[in-house]
């Protein structure tokens, strides 16, 4: 039998979801082996599969080295391939992939920061989003205004939004006084905007927000904005086990690329920030981004404290 089903493989490439690939599968714009392709074909390794008329490079899923990146959005870039209106987007300072794509994990606002994670399996990446996965997301949100025990408790207990009933899973303060009082929250899905139409439910603005974890990776705090780090076999596999894939033969950092990480692990790379004309420079003034250990500059605002520290946690298992 042939290696996997035509709609599981145009997705794990990234693609779009199983079911959109099954919905352009329908519409007759995918081919196999110069042939129409159904619902259920399977391929294999030397097939020739096209859709709308591109050549996909087809790599079974056994032999594809799975890779993972963690970048640290800073304020100013778009959540997108290419924007129409020119802005920098968060895929132009990845790495070059030959005959792959980066599918990224999740999205963030154009004023929101944090935790980005981009991979080159499309399947893993779809599980991760899905509702149905329950990955957990944390936030380190600046709230402009009191967040009462009563407006608390509507967060965590569920308030209706024009897009349906939303929670946090939990929230607790993070410091701070005045307009400068921090809260982390919670959440298993990632609707738009969703942390903050939840607290503006409250009469609340949240003035700053940063993702300082996504499933069971945190936001190195060696990594500066606008920096990614390339995630080890480990950190990898505790996503995979997270959405029951099975791990991959080849995953991980090997020779010259890991010993690269471990040279910006022990001595990280400067933040570069993003203004609005597109441009990045050395982040220098006194509005830079949050450094390497995911604080914001503010006094009384530790956007990692309450956070847990995965890689610190996974080493003692």
């Amino acid at each position: 039998m042939k290696d996997e089903k035509l709609q599981k493989a145009l997705a794990r490439m990234g693609l779009g979801s199983r079911r959109q690939m099954e919905e352009v599968i329908k519409a007759g714009r995918v081919t196999v082996n110069n042939g129409p392709a159904t619902i259920g074909d399977r391929v294999e390794q030397g097939d020739e599969i096209r859709v709308d008329g591109r050549q996909i490079k087809y790599t079974s899923e056994n032999e594809k080295r799975r890779r993972v990146l963690a970048y640290y959005k800073p304020e100013g870039e778009v959540c997108s391939a290419n924007d129409p209106e020119g802005r920098p987007t968060v895929f132009e300072r990845l790495p070059k992939l030959t005959h792959d794509r980066w599918v990224m994990v999740g999205r963030l606002d154009i004023n929101s920061t944090g935790l980005l994670l981009f991979t080159n399996d499309g399947e893993m990446a779809h599980r991760l989003m899905h509702p149905s996965s329950e990955v957990t997301r944390e936030y380190a949100v600046r709230v402009l205004g009191d967040v009462t025990p009563d407006m608390a408790r509507a967060m965590t207990t569920g308030v209706m939004l024009e897009d349906g009933m939303a929670k946090f899973e939990d929230i607790k303060e993070g410091g701070g006084e005045g307009v400068n009082k921090w809260h982390h929250v919670q959440l298993k899905e990632g609707r738009n905007r969703e942390v903050r139409r939840l607290f503006e439910s409250q009469g609340l603005k949240v003035s700053r927000l940063l993702r300082t974890s996504y499933g069971n990776i945190a936001l190195p705090k060696e990594l500066r904005t606008g920096r990614f780090l390339e995630l080890d076999r480990k950190d990898i596999n505790t996503l995979t086990d997270l959405v029951s894939l099975r791990p991959r033969y080849g995953t991980g950092l090997h020779g010259a690329a890991k010993e690269k990480q471990e040279r910006i692990r022990n001595k990280p790379l400067k933040a570069r920030r993003t203004d609005t004309r597109g441009d990045t420079r050395n982040s220098t003034s006194n509005n830079a981004k949050p450094n390497s250990s995911a604080k914001p500059k503010t006094s009384g605002s530790p956007a990692s404290r309450g956070t847990r520290n995965t890689r610190d946690r996974n080493d003692k298992r």
